[in-house]
């Protein structure tokens, strides 16, 4: 393996290692899973409100539920990410670079995700225990996290790698690819992570050209962002 292609999968294996380990302590503790699940069934609620328009294009439909259920939903991804930390060395060695950037990134992501989710729990834990989250109580716990450099990258890396995606759906190799795995994938236990990357690829494939939608993802999540940091609990459109 090439330097920068160790340097990749260093940097893969640490932030799968960050979001696993973040995922574990819903294992652990009952009422904090509760918590958590409650957080991200609000924010699903919240995006969905957001990007209510894209929700509703016959275009973007398929990309903003992939952008939902798959990112933001509150779903259990141990599954998938056992089979990725199976498949990781496999991955890092034969995998071009870019590739592999793209896959680190969309990791990065997750786990970025999940640490800055744990400590908006964490927060409305400590703000008030057992309330149902309104906007200003998101809202205030949001402004006590803080790490608005972290929430700049969150957002960032979301256009990297949706950018990412759009590119890989100009190869069709990779859409025949992709069908011709799902048989052996399944046999071999990574039946939820070749899941995920279909819906991620056909999801951008139908929309033939990601620009505009990327183009309202960031822009509104950047502004409810700023809003929020600026003490406003209003939601966005």
């Amino acid at each position: 393996m090439d330097g920068d292609k160790h340097d990749i999968s260093e940097r893969l294996i640490q932030h799968m290692t960050a979001a696993s380990a973040l995922r574990a302590r819903e294992q652990d503790d009952e009422a904090w899973r509760h918590d958590r699940h409650a957080l991200r069934a609000w924010q699903a609620e919240r995006l969905a409100h957001t990007h209510a328009d894209l929700l509703q294009s016959e275009r973007y439909r398929p990309a903003a539920e992939f952008f939902l259920n798959e990112l933001y939903g509150p779903k259990d991804f141990a599954e998938r990410d056992a089979a990725l930390a199976r498949v990781q060395p496999m991955l890092s060695r034969f995998l071009p670079r870019s590739a592999l950037e793209t896959i680190c990134r969309a990791v990065e992501l997750d786990a970025l995700s999940e640490t800055l989710d744990a400590a908006m729990v964490d927060a409305l834990r400590a703000g008030a225990p057992g309330a149902a989250i309104e906007d200003e109580t998101y809202a205030a716990a949001y402004r006590k996290v803080g790490r608005r450099a972290e929430r700049d990258r969150q957002i960032a890396l979301i256009r990297d790698v949706g950018e990412a995606l759009d590119e890989l759906t100009h190869h069709p190799m990779i859409r025949g690819m992709l069908r011709l795995m799902g048989g052996p994938a399944r046999a071999v236990g990574l039946g939820a992570l070749h899941t995920f990357l279909v819906r991620g690829f056909e999801a951008f494939a139908h929309m033939d050209g990601a620009g505009h939608f990327l183009d309202c993802i960031i822009e509104r999540e950047q502004a409810l962002s700023d809003q929020f940091f600026d003490g406003a609990a209003k939601r966005s459109r």
